[in-house]
């Protein structure tokens, strides 16, 4: 199983279609209903923070299938302002916009593997994996 499907975030309702077609993936995969509800979710905040703060950017998904165990990649890129403060943004509580504020960390807490790469003026990625368990 060594697909990858990408959703390009533009509108508001990408981020629906991106935690649609994560949540289809990861249940191909073999997730159970809970990893399914965890992936979704950081789905929604990955797709939901291009949406606010880069306006457009893509989010990937692909199955992982190394020798020791089963997963899935989602990585979120834009080419957005970049994120000046990254420590600041991995504070629990820390929000710009005046949301929950389980953002980044919420996303980092939900998956296993969690890799953040963000350039001043250049954009963001993110790349994080849930492992089948």
């Amino acid at each position: 199983m060594d697909f990858q499907s990408c959703v390009n975030i533009k509108k508001e309702w990408d981020i629906v279609g991106a935690r649609q077609l994560g949540r289809d993936i990861s249940r191909k995969i073999g997730f159970g209903t809970v990893d399914q509800a965890r992936i979704a979710t950081a789905i929604s905040e990955l797709a939901r923070n291009i949406y606010l703060y880069a306006g457009t950017g893509k989010i990937c998904f692909e199955a992982v299938d190394d020798m020791n165990h089963k997963g899935m990649s989602i990585v979120a890129m834009d080419n957005g302002p970049g994120i000046k403060e990254l420590s600041q943004v991995m504070e629990d509580g820390f929000s710009t916009s005046g949301g929950l504020g389980a953002g980044l960390p919420g996303v980092k807490r939900l998956m296993d593997e969690f890799d953040i790469y963000s350039e001043d003026g250049k954009g963001t990625e993110i790349k994080v994996i849930k492992w089948l368990r």
